[in-house]
């Protein structure tokens, strides 16, 4: 994912719905469950919020559920897309040998230094606002696992699998202000 980051706050919206969505992927990993990728898509004006479950199995499953996913939002005519899921991500201080890292070992999940983690990802016409956390063991639980403080950044640029998804998202932000 290539992305530019900003130091801009996410409103209130969107936090009153996401939120509760975080604190329900938390309680699933508390009870020993795995998370399931799963995107929540939402339409301010008719408050609704459809889910839709993803398949990371495999490059073509992720593709095939981006395009499902991207198929709900234009049917439902979204605001947002609010994806949730597990990955692999590098610890804090290889960040930036990122590129020798993947050289190296091919991919994040095949080196020494993933950290698991539970990632969020917010697309909305204006940006994306991406955040993840660390996933640790509960207490001295071997199944149950849970994470701390999601923290978001605000980002108007991002490129991956997972983003413009959001039918005239980027469209959207190129011309709109965020209130």
């Amino acid at each position: 994912m290539n992305m530019s980051p900003l130091n801009t706050p996410m409103p209130d919206a969107y936090r009153a719905v996401i939120d509760p969505l975080i604190a329900m992927a938390r309680t699933i990993m508390e009870r020993g469950e795995t998370l399931q990728a799963i995107a929540f898509i939402g339409n301010f004006t008719r408050q609704s919020v459809q889910q839709v479950l993803m398949n990371n199995s495999s490059a073509a499953a992720k593709d095939a559920s981006c395009d499902l996913v991207a198929r709900v939002a234009a049917q439902h005519d979204a605001d947002f897309i609010f994806i949730i899921s597990e990955a692999w991500a590098l610890r804090e201080d290889k960040v930036q040998q990122m590129e020798q890292i993947l050289a190296r070992y091919g991919s994040i999940s095949a080196c020494p230094y993933r950290i698991d983690s539970a990632t969020f990802s917010l697309e909305t016409r204006h940006g994306l606002w991406f955040g993840q956390a660390t996933i640790k063991p509960k207490g001295l639980s071997k199944k149950k696992r849970t994470f701390g403080e999601v923290r978001f950044r605000f980002f108007t640029e991002a490129q991956g699998r997972f983003q413009g998804l959001l039918p005239g998202a980027a469209e959207a932000s190129k011309t709109s202000t965020l209130h």
